[in-house]
C-alpha cells in the first residue's frame, strides 16, 4: 500500500493556507515552490511548507485532508502552531 501525506503550505506567516494530499511530499512541495502548475497555490504564492502528517495509506491521508479542510481557519492555525510555532519552512527537514 502506498503511503500518503497531508500537508499545509502558506504564502507567509498567518497568510493564505492551502491543504493538500500527496504520495510524494518532496516532489509536491518542489512543484509548489517552483510554480510548476497553475492554480490556487501559484496564484496566492503558497510555497512554504508549515505542516505535514504521514499516513500508511493514501485513503487515510485523503480522509484526514477532508477533515482538516472542514475546520475553521483558527483551528488550522492552532494545528500549525502546535507543531511549528515559528511557521518555519519544513521543506528542508524532509531531506
Amino acid at each position: 500500500m502506498k503511503p500518503g501525506f497531508v500537508y499545509i503550505v502558506t504564502s507567509r506567516t498567518h497568510g493564505t493556507l492551502y491543504i493538500g494530499v500527496t504520495s510524494n511530499l518532496i516532489k509536491r512541495i518542489y512543484e509548489h515552490k517552483n510554480k510548476i502548475f497553475e492554480g490556487f497555490t501559484s496564484q496566492y504564492n503558497c510555497k512554504i511548507l508549515v505542516y505535514y502528517e504521514k499516513f500508511d495509506s493514501m485513503y487515510s491521508a485523503i480522509q484526514r485532508e477532508k477533515e482538516i479542510k472542514g475546520w475553521k481557519r483558527i483551528r488550522k492555525i492552532r494545528l500549525i502552531n502546535r507543531i511549528n510555532p515559528e511557521w518555519k519552512d519544513l521543506y528542508t527537514t524532509l531531506f
